[in-house]
């Protein structure tokens, strides 16, 4: 009961960022499924099944805050379900000592894209209101989902930050059409790993506990879209997920560190998870001043950060 409990939790942290960040659900409920010792495919198949229910919550919440585009979740959406299920059954054939590894390694990638990009560069918002084609939405959509399937987490990592970097959408509209088309993701991830793995390697009490934490959380999300600012929640969100996977590998026969090893190696991630956090802070803040808006050269538009999460107001200029 009390590792249901704590799932649910989880759920509940992971959908509340994914839903605010349009990332990081899968990652941090996969990386912590792995840190309690979980097969690398049951993992990421126990997450995706959650997530059928989660991002089917989370896109109705954004969808009724205004927050989705259809054109963009149909064009991302159909190749990335092609990816989770191509990933899903590539995930299934894989052992258990080579994959955990593997899918730590990647999700450590994601991390440190995730902590990297929010917490050092700034979203453009200088190409709003052009199409995004889809000669771009497929081929991203294919690579997001494969590695959604296989990392048990990728979709909001790679299409979020993809899109918003185009500058072509408002980032409440990303984060809201990411989460939404992460819906077909998730079912094709899903019979992916149901034909691969069968029912039994699917942990239904756990997917059941994710789930309800993340039920809870998903139409808060969609509300606080509007309100927190990406760069601070995706510093701390990716340093967690750096931790949680490097902890993985230390710990795994490829390193197979010792204690003072990793406890060394853990205390310098802190400090410096601790300092990106801190150094987006107060990048939010200086960005979100009214002297930092008012000396914008003129014409120029401002990051979301000093605009505020939907990034709809540019500078000196209200929506």
């Amino acid at each position: 009961m009390r590792t249901l409990i704590l799932l649910a939790l989880a759920g509940l942290g992971a959908q509340l960022v994914d839903g605010s960040l349009g990332m990081a659900y899968g990652v941090t409920s996969t990386s912590l499924l792995l840190a309690v010792g979980t097969n690398p495919a049951a993992a990421s198949a126990t997450v995706h099944l959650a997530e059928i229910g989660t991002t089917l919550a989370s896109g109705a919440a954004h969808w009724r805050f205004g927050n989705v585009d259809w054109r963009v979740v149909a064009k991302i959406g159909i190749p990335g379900a092609v990816g989770a299920f191509a990933g899903a059954t590539v995930l299934s054939q894989l052992s258990t000592d080579l994959a955990k590894p593997v899918m730590a390694l990647i999700l450590l990638g994601l991390g440190v894209y995730v902590l990297g990009r929010f917490t050092f560069m700034g979203l453009p918002t200088g190409n709003l209101g052009k199409p995004l084609r889809k000669r771009f939405l497929s081929p991203l959509g294919v690579v997001a989902g494969f590695l959604d399937a296989t990392g048990g987490g990728g979709w909001g990592p790679v299409g979020t930050p993809a899109i918003l970097a185009s500058g072509r959408l408002e980032p409440r509209k990303v984060i809201g059409s990411i989460d939404t088309s992460e819906f077909l993701v998730a079912v094709a991830a899903s019979a992916g790993f149901l034909l691969g793995l069968g029912s039994e390697g699917i942990n239904a009490s756990w997917a059941v506990a994710l789930l309800v934490g993340g039920l809870i959380a998903a139409p808060l999300a969609a509300w606080l879209v509007r309100h927190v600012p990406p760069r601070v929640l995706g510093s701390a969100v990716g340093g967690l997920i750096i931790l949680t996977n490097v902890r993985t590998l230390l710990r795994s026969d490829w390193l197979a560190a010792g204690d003072g090893t990793q406890w060394a190696v853990y205390g310098l991630l802190y400090a410096l998870w601790a300092a990106a956090v801190a150094y987006a802070v107060r990048e939010h803040r200086r960005q979100a001043s009214p002297s930092a808006v008012g000396a914008a050269p003129a014409g120029a538009v401002a990051s979301p950060d000093a605009a505020g999460p939907s990034g709809r107001e540019e500078a000196g200029v209200a929506p």
